[in-house]
């Protein structure tokens, strides 16, 4: 970014409140009384499953659906009813949504025609836009002459030309194949720092979230069931909901009992990390701090362990995932360095799955 781009962009995002937030279909309700504070500059990811109402609430806030009830204030002004198109803010869609007999500089100098902009002044700031998502060599081309990452850069350059304080993005990665899309993840995050603007972005995908958010709201029928930094919802995921749909987990069912965990399935007692929650129907291990020695190896009493063997151990280069199933038949994830990965592990072994209480999270 230039100097003079940094200027154009010094001032923050505007904060969002959002309040009381509802919208039902007849007797269906998608959000249930959504209450939300983004903060001025963040990237705030909303993540969900089909359904769990994340595109309806940025929609809402774009103004392209009408809430059931609640406000939406945005840097203090309440824009509830106010038309998309008065509302400053900046939108990416999934698919784009460019003219394909348009060049890519014409698509981006758009919303600024329609804003009455000078042509001169259209000029100089869909250069600035174009320079910004790395395409200024291809600003002659027709969107049909570009790839589809390609093209994405074009719709974020259209939705920042007009300098929004708050952009909004819809599932803007979810037709690109895998690599593209973690590059543009990290493009798109570098952006955001860039120009310091207010992001709300919409994903199903977990990983995509963990990547790229300041703070992350999780959301499941229609409400939000966690809001955290990425490393909040990771490691301290507030109900089984958030452990099994933000990464990979192992949860014993059960409940807490003189100080340890009694796990119903397997009989079993563990150890309490310390600082737990005094209630509690789950203990979860992530994969990551689930460790595994052949049977009988295991001599660390601060270990739990259970006993287990092996159907599948795949290896993925860097590390070592095996699966393991119990006598009870609760599968068990572990995930190891493939330096620190120990002997005879393969399907069909039988194995030791072991944890220290520090690693394990009691789900409240």
């Amino acid at each position: 970014m230039t100097k003079s781009q940094e200027t154009q962009y010094e001032s923050s995002g505007a904060p969002i409140r959002i309040s009381g937030i509802s919208k039902t279909y007849k007797e269906l309700t998608v959000l249930d009384s959504v209450d939300l504070d983004i903060r001025g500059g963040e990237f705030l990811t909303l993540l969900g499953a089909s359904g769990s109402g994340k595109s309806t609430l940025l929609n809402i806030l774009a103004g392209f659906v009408k809430p059931s009830g609640g406000t939406i204030e945005v840097d203090g002004v309440d824009v509830s009813r106010l038309p998309p198109h008065k509302r400053g803010l900046g939108m990416v869609f999934q698919h784009y949504a460019l003219f394909p007999h348009m060049s890519v500089a014409e698509n981006v100098a758009y919303p600024l025609k329609r804003l009455g902009v000078p042509k001169a002044e259209i000029i100089r700031r869909v250069g600035e836009a174009l320079d910004m998502v790395d395409l200024g060599r291809m600003a002659n081309r027709k969107p049909t002459e570009i790839s589809g990452g390609q093209q994405q850069r074009v719709a974020l350059a259209r939705a920042i030309v007009f300098r929004p304080r708050v952009l909004l993005m819809d599932e803007p990665l979810g037709a690109l194949d895998k690599m593209l899309r973690e590059q543009l993840q990290l493009e798109i995050r570098k952006l955001h720092k860039d120009i310091g603007i207010t992001f709300v972005f919409v994903t199903h995908d977990q990983d995509e979230a963990l990547t790229m958010s300041d703070r992350i709201a999780l959301l499941k029928d229609g409400q939000i069931v966690q809001l955290g930094t990425p490393e909040e919802l990771y490691n301290a995921p507030s109900c089984r909901y958030a452990a099994e749909f933000v990464g990979v987990s192992n949860i014993f069912q059960g409940s807490i009992k003189n100080s340890a965990f009694i796990d119903g399935q397997h009989a079993r007692e563990f150890k309490l990390p310390l600082g737990h929650a005094k209630e509690g129907t789950g203990l979860m291990i992530r994969p990551e701090h689930m460790r595994v020695s052949p049977a009988g190896q295991i001599t660390n009493t601060i270990h739990d362990q259970i006993g287990a063997t092996v159907e599948d151990c795949i290896y993925l280069g860097s590390s070592r995932t095996v699966q393991a199933r119990t006598d009870a038949g609760a599968l068990l994830i572990a995930r190891t360095e493939v330096p620190r990965s120990p002997d005879g592990i393969h399907a069909g072994a039988q194995i030791q799955m072991h944890w220290e209480a520090a690693d394990a999270r009691v789900l409240a």
